[in-house]
């Protein structure tokens, strides 16, 4: 007869077991609906044991947001190399890939915190899109941007948000054509800012005249086009 042994776990390895358990019950079910118990069965402990490491689901919610928000940022490092089109995409891959594999969570997260949220989690938040809007102002490799330039990186940040939310109810579109949707989306936005905005403009210049033809802002000219001309009788 063979016996298990459990390997008795330090304070930080079994911090790190508990958050990593919380946030994967996060990712299956709205954070409201997640127990104690749960988590701790999950873990394979008990619940006091749970208590031990943290004051409260509260505090163990808020650790798992700590944890979800660092890797969610972690998804806008991309090296400034090649087509800005093709970066932006590549990221937006790995934003739905987050967002895919931590729906409920995700979710629960963007729409303003449940019951067991707080102003800090909703503050680290806000930190994942600070990191992503200075991601993208080091991509357009602007410094001290105007007005007008900052409202179109931030609308864009925000619409990835919404269509991210919005895909999650159904799924109803493919999640590859929303990720190149949503780069498009972000020349979109600027070519209109540039019409009223020069600092936009020449950023717009630039941009274009990096891009291949086949890169994705490419195909978006290649998609508006026809809606251009004029019906055939």
């Amino acid at each position: 007869m063979t016996t298990v042994v459990r390997r008795r776990m330090g304070v930080e390895e079994r911090r790190e077991q508990l958050i990593a358990v919380a946030l994967q019950q996060f990712s299956l079910r709205s954070p409201d609906k997640v127990t104690i118990d749960d988590i701790a069965t999950a873990a394979g402990i008990s619940r006091p044991l749970v208590y031990h490491y943290f004051p409260g689901k509260h505090s163990l919610y808020e650790a798992a947001v700590r944890r979800a928000a660092d890797e969610l940022a972690a998804r806008f490092d991309e090296p400034r190399e090649g087509p800005l089109g093709a970066r932006l995409l590549r990221v937006m891959r790995r934003y739905f890939a987050f967002v895919d594999e931590h729906g409920p969570g995700f979710a629960a997260l963007l729409r303003g915190g449940s019951a067991v949220g707080s102003e800090r989690a909703n503050a680290m938040i806000d930190d994942v899109r600070e990191v992503a809007y200075r991601q993208i102002l080091h991509h357009l490799e602007v410094t001290d941007p105007g007005p007008r330039i900052s409202l179109v990186i931030r609308s864009w940040i925000g619409l990835a948000e919404t269509t991210a939310l919005t895909w999650l109810d159904g799924r109803h579109i493919p999640r590859a054509e929303l990720e190149l949707q949503l780069v498009h989306d972000f020349m979109a936005l600027a070519a209109v800012s540039a019409a009223y905005d020069e600092e936009t403009g020449a950023i717009v210049r630039r941009i274009v005249s990096l891009e291949p033809p086949d890169g994705p802002f490419g195909e978006l000219v290649t998609r508006l086009i026809p809606l251009a001309q004029p019906p055939t009788a």
